[in-house]
């Protein structure tokens, strides 16, 4: 998936938020609801210009990003 067609940021729009291209659906927000629980089928449903494509590219998008990020637990 090349999430670069579907996921865009800029300044101006939600304070540079990554959002899906063309709407004002931050891929924050996307994810938030498919960790809580929210299908695909529900997602769309709710956001009727919202493709499948879209909702995977916000998936590809985060798992991108966390490549690079180093994360620890503070688990002891």
């Amino acid at each position: 998936m090349e999430w670069k067609e579907h996921i865009v940021s800029e300044p101006r729009v939600l304070f540079g938020k990554p959002r899906v291209k063309g709407t004002r659906i931050s891929v924050e927000l996307i994810l938030d609801k498919l960790g809580n629980g929210v299908t695909k089928e529900e997602l769309m449903e709710s956001y009727p210009n919202l493709t499948e494509h879209q909702i995977q590219a916000c998936i590809s998008f985060a798992a991108d990003k966390l490549k690079s990020e180093v994360t620890y637990s503070d688990e002891k």
